[in-house]
């Protein structure tokens, strides 16, 4: 890499850094601590009992020793790891306008990376294709997110495939304890069922669906060739055929019901982010969802 594009990555990750810590200051604020609950509850203090405070945290030794009624306090063990599974397969160089997959991928990990090192928890990466191509192990700080942010955008992959299955195996091995794990690909794969139903029942598994208007809808321009990015495969279609984009609109959606279907019993949470919109919104009202969740069981 010589000067030039080392500079302009550099800008590049500034840009995507700046950003990132915009959205986390202004959006994401507490969302993401609301979200995710700690490994616990830690004793923290006594206190004289106040009216209103809960009597099942009582301290009733410092009660009965001193005459006086005392609480226990305890605060939130809040320091948790955030893994992130980031598919980097030929598919996600796909963007139809507005923007390709793999640039929402980045945008939406820094955004995340940055909301944790914010919590005080670790974060790593675990980059995949149809094999696991880079792990880098989680940590704290600004300039382990930066790196993670590098090699989002620079990274080379060997490969053009896609396996979840393996980029959770991997995980499984590499990550022992219970973290947050974000699945960001556009899950154009098959054979992770039993990997991810297993993964979801140890760690807090979200699955972040990519995905690009022009793969649930043909546009109407006439013939148009398609080219899978991952095998190389190539067919011409009319889409001046009502009844053939019909066709590819249904069959398109079906798939989506199938796999959303999967994720929901598995216990695997999806948010789904179109490549040339803003994923701020679906994290958003992914986090409002959990909070929700959190409070009510």
């Amino acid at each position: 890499m010589d000067s030039d594009d080392k500079r302009l990555l550099q800008e590049k990750i500034r840009e995507i850094e700046i950003r990132a810590k915009k959205v986390v200051n202004t959006l994401f604020s507490g969302e993401y601590h609301s979200a995710f609950k700690g490994m616990g509850l830690i004793f923290a203090e006594t206190r004289p009992y106040q009216p209103g405070d809960d009597v099942r945290a009582m301290d009733w030794k410092v009660t009965a020793r001193s005459g006086q009624p005392y609480i226990k306090l305890f605060h939130e063990e809040r320091e948790l790891t955030l893994t992130l599974l980031v598919d980097m397969s030929g598919s996600g160089q796909y963007g139809s306008g507005g923007g390709f997959k793999n640039e929402a991928a980045a945008n939406l990990c820094a955004a995340l990376a940055f909301s944790a090192i914010r919590n005080n928890d670790k974060v790593g990466l675990i980059a995949f294709t149809d094999q696991v191509e880079l792990y880098i192990a989680p940590r704290k700080g600004r300039f382990h997110v930066l790196r993670l942010i590098r090699e989002l955008l620079y990274f080379k992959p060997r490969g053009r495939g896609t396996s979840v299955r393996q980029a959770l195996e991997f995980m499984s091995r590499v990550i022992p304890k219970r973290s947050i794990a974000f699945l960001v690909s556009d899950l154009k794969d098959q054979g992770y069922d039993k990997v991810m139903a297993s993964i979801a029942r140890k760690h807090d598994l979200i699955a972040v669906r990519i995905y690009d208007k022009t793969e649930v809808s043909l546009p109407e321009v006439g013939y148009l060739l398609l080219e899978d990015a991952e095998t190389g495969e190539r067919i011409v279609v009319d889409t001046g055929d009502m009844a053939l984009r019909r066709e590819f609109e249904l069959d398109a959606m079906a798939r989506i019901r199938e796999k959303s279907k999967n994720l929901a019993s598995f216990g695997v949470d999806e948010v789904a982010v179109d490549a040339a919109g803003s994923y701020v919104e679906p994290l958003v009202k992914f986090f409002q969802l959990r909070e929700k969740r959190r409070k009510l069981g």
